[in-house]
């Protein structure tokens, strides 16, 4: 579409991970770069914003949620995705909630601004800021395909990416979850 930046290198390079036809949930998906290069391709997208004149025009090829993701509680609970995408935006209370929404063998593609992003510019802020390894860690339990964590170009930025899988069969381990045996 005329105007959107082109869909995030990373999701492009790690797509043939989607499984055909398979449901992906963009989240914070701002004016839908990602779900509408993804529903083009014939995956069933959820797009979560707290904005919602930046949805309604995606409604024509995804399902939209307006939801205020740090203010309020997780609006897909239960649901299930075979991929759940996040760029530029880190909300650490999220994170285990994203981890719950992969299905088993679910793709998480993440990819957002690390320390050291202040000296290029927004955001600059130690809170929306991954320090060294964070994502790694937050990934926890899913099989690591791929983690970059350096500066990229155009424009010059400062990242922290991650592609990772979670098991099949029920076997993925929240962080942080406690685990009690009988």
């Amino acid at each position: 579409m005329p105007g959107l930046a082109p869909p995030s290198d990373w999701l492009q390079r790690w797509a043939h991970l989607l499984p055909a036809g398979g449901s992906v949930l963009d989240v914070a998906c701002g004016s839908g770069r990602h779900v509408r290069w993804l529903a083009a391709r014939g995956l069933r997208v959820t797009g979560i914003d707290r904005d919602a004149q930046a949805l309604a025009p995606l409604s024509a090829v995804a399902e939209t949620v307006v939801a205020d993701l740090e203010a309020g509680p997780w609006p897909l609970p239960g649901r299930r995705f075979d991929a759940v995408l996040v760029t530029n935006y880190l909300w650490r209370p999220l994170l285990p909630a994203l981890r719950a929404a992969l299905a088993d063998g679910g793709v998480l593609v993440y990819e957002t601004f690390a320390r050291g992003q202040e000296a290029y510019g927004r955001p600059s802020r130690p809170e929306f800021l991954l320090a060294p390894g964070e994502l790694l860690s937050a990934a926890a339990g899913l099989h690591v395909l791929a983690y970059e964590d350096g500066l990229l170009d155009g424009p010059p930025r400062r990242v922290q990416r991650i592609v990772a899988v979670a098991p099949p069969g029920g076997a993925l381990v929240l962080a942080g979850a406690s685990q009690s045996g009988s």
